[in-house]
C-alpha cells in the first residue's frame, strides 16, 4: 500500500506526547506542546527482493512548534530520507506525514506545491542560490514567484537579525559562504514559513561561519517563534538544538533534550557499538 493511497481518516495517534492533526487531543493542547509536523509509522522501501533497502522502518516522531529539533544517526541511518519526507519532497512506502493539521497524502501535486510554498522553509547544504540575483532579490524570490510582496517591516527584522544589511545588493560570487548560507537562512525565514527544515546547513562552511549560521538559526527559534528540523552529523552544530533525535537503521532508537556537544557524541558512539 502506497502513501497516496492509504486511508489515513482517522490516522492512530503517534508515539509521542505532542499532538497529530486527527489524533487527540487536538493540536494545541498537548503535553510538551503543538505538534508543527510528523510522522506516523513512516516506512520508506527502497527496491525489492535481494536488493531491497529498508531506508525508514516504522518511524513515529513529531516536532514541536518554535523548537529547534536535530536529526542525527550514521551514514545510512535515515535521517535525510526522513526529512526529504517530512518536507514533502520524498513520498512513503506506507505510513502518513503531516505538516499542521494536514495530511501530505491527501494532496495533490498542485496543493503539495503549494503547501511547500506557503508552509515550509528549506535551508541546503550549497546554497541553492540564484547566481545572477543580488541577496536581497533571492531573499525575495519565493515570495515574488507566488505573486506576493515583502513585509518591509519583516524583512528588515529577518535582514537585520542575519547581518546583512549591508550585502543585499552583491551577488553570491560577491559574498562568502557564510554569507551566501545567511542569505538562504533568510530567505527560509522571510516567507514565514510553518516550519524549516535545513539539511547540513553548516557543511561546507568553515567553523566560524558555521557558528554564525546556527546562532542565527537558534534567534529565529527563540526570538521570533520560528520552527527548525535540521538534518547534521556534527555534534556541534547539534548542540544549538532543543532537542536530538536520532536513528539508526532507520529507526528512532533515541533522544536528547538540552544538548551538549560531548553528550551527543557519546550517544553517537554507542549508536556505532
Amino acid at each position: 500500500m502506497t502513501d497516496s493511497s492509504r486511508d489515513l481518516a482517522p490516522p492512530p495517534a503517534p508515539h509521542t506526547d505532542l499532538a497529530a492533526p486527527g489524533a487527540p487531543p487536538a493540536p494545541g493542547a498537548s503535553g510538551r506542546g503543538v505538534a508543527a509536523a510528523g510522522a506516523i509509522d513512516a516506512m520508506k522501501v527502497y527496491g525489492r527482493g535481494e536488493g531491497q533497502v529498508v531506508a525508514l522502518d516504522n518511524v513515529s516522531v513529531t516536532f514541536e512548534t518554535s523548537k529547534f529539533t536535530a536529526i542525527m544517526g550514521p551514514s545510512g541511518s535515515g535521517k535525510s530520507t526522513l526529512m526529504h519526507c517530512l518536507a514533502g519532497l520524498d513520498t512513503l512506502t506506507s505510513g502518513a506525514i503531516f505538516i499542521g493539521d494536514t495530511y501530505l497524502a491527501k494532496l495533490n501535486d498542485k496543493e503539495l506545491t503549494e503547501l511547500r510554498r506557503k508552509s515550509v522553509g528549506f535551508i541546503f547544504q550549497a546554497y541553492n542560490l540564484i547566481p545572477t540575483l543580488t541577496a536581497e532579490e533571492n531573499i525575495t524570490l519565493p515570495l515574488l514567484l507566488g505573486g506576493e510582496s515583502k513585509d518591509p517591516q519583516w524583512f528588515n527584522e529577518v535582514v537585520q537579525t542575519v547581518g546583512l544589511a549591508d550585502r543585499l545588493k552583491h551577488r553570491p560570487s560577491e559574498l562568502s559562504g557564510g554569507q551566501q548560507q545567511r542569505v538562504a537562512v533568510a530567505r527560509a525565514l522571510n516567507a514565514r514559513p510553518d516550519i524549516v527544515f535545513a539539511d547540513e546547513p553548516t557543511g561546507n562552511l568553515d567553523s566560524r561561519s558555521g557558528a554564525e549560521v546556527l546562532e542565527f538559526m537558534r534567534r529565529a527559534v527563540r526570538d521570533y517563534g520560528q520552527t527548525i528540523v535540521m538534518v547534521t552529523h556534527d555534534p556541534g552544530a547539534a548542540s544549538y538544538a532543543d532537542r536530538v533525535v536520532f536513528l539508526n537503521d532507520g529507526r528512532i532508537v533515541d533522544e536528547m533534550t538540552g544538548p551538549t556537544p560531548e553528550g551527543v557524541l557519546d550517544r553517537l558512539k554507542r549508536l556505532g557499538d
